[in-house]
């Protein structure tokens, strides 16, 4: 069953009584918050009754003036068309980095990647020279700090981390809108970048890694300050990318044939995450008194 919405209208209205009146009679629905509206969510088939009945009924029926029909209707999941119109922005930046992984050939094309790279290098012999970062940034290559979230070693990895910012991505694009997104996206890779380079030196790391733990972080103290279903995370989802982190950490990971991991990065993202969530949240909770 494909779902629409029926309703955008400002936080500012109050939709409660005519939420009660859908529960009531057993209309399916749910309410987002989205870019600053709240959206009012039903099946496709009856979007138009839905909306007939908000405009005679906006405050609801507190009087119980309007007959029950016992007729109790599935709500369904929004269809992947209908989330991709929904993610505009998330889809776009997975769309680039599919386009950096076939264009590095997932990290086998040198030349290429040193472009996109956090410091570039060149390839002597057996040995790489890393330029210096304030070298690069002096001749104006500012792309670098963000570049590398884009870049991915392996199919796995790509297949990995699109999952998890397909799913953590559009939660806050829905909740939060496209550009804080995009914003996020960029602070998250900035931050983390940096730590992986001042705590891991020049080095080739790449992944959005860094960003999904940011997301993670991001998601998790914001539900805590203004709760909403968009952000709500199963409690197991949660406690796996961070049990996920503690092995990382532990060397553990590295050590069963994993690779190196940017542990600075991951760690980096989460703390940054965690502080924007912080903020945002407490921003959000404050417009709702």
């Amino acid at each position: 069953m494909s779902v629409v919405a029926v309703l955008r209208l400002p936080l500012s209205v109050d939709l409660a009584g005519f939420v009660g009146l859908l529960k009531r009679m057993q209309v399916p629905h749910r309410v987002s918050e989205e870019a600053g509206q709240q959206v009012l969510w039903a099946p496709a088939s009856i979007a138009d009754d839905v909306r007939s009945l908000y405009e005679q009924f906006p405050a609801g029926d507190p009087d119980h003036e309007l007959p029950v029909v016992e007729r109790p209707v599935t709500m369904g999941r929004p269809s992947f068309a209908q989330q991709l119109r929904a993610s505009p922005a998330t889809a776009v930046i997975l769309l680039l980095c599919i386009v950096v992984a076939v264009v590095t050939q997932l990290g086998e094309n040198l030349s290429t990647l040193s472009a996109l790279t956090f410091v570039g290098f060149n390839i002597h012999g057996q040995y790489v020279e890393f330029t210096p970062l304030s070298e690069s940034l002096a001749s104006g290559q500012w792309w670098r700090l963000f570049t590398p979230m884009l870049i991915h070693f392996g199919f796995l990895h790509i297949a990995m981390n699109g999952m998890w910012f397909w799913e953590l991505g559009k939660r806050v694009e829905i909740r939060q809108g496209s550009i804080n997104l995009i914003g996020l996206s960029l602070l998250f890779s900035l931050v983390s970048n940096f730590a992986q380079y001042l705590f891991g030196g020049p080095g080739l790391f790449g992944g959005m890694s860094g960003v999904l733990y940011g997301l993670l972080g991001h998601v998790w103290i914001y539900q805590i300050m203004a709760p909403n279903p968009v952000y709500h995370l199963p409690r197991g989802v949660l406690v796996m990318m961070l049990v996920w982190l503690a092995l990382c950490m532990s060397g553990l990971v590295s050590m069963i044939g994993f690779g190196q991991i940017a542990n600075a990065a991951h760690l980096g993202g989460l703390l940054i995450g965690c502080l924007t969530g912080l903020l945002g949240g407490l921003w959000a909770s404050r417009k709702h008194v």
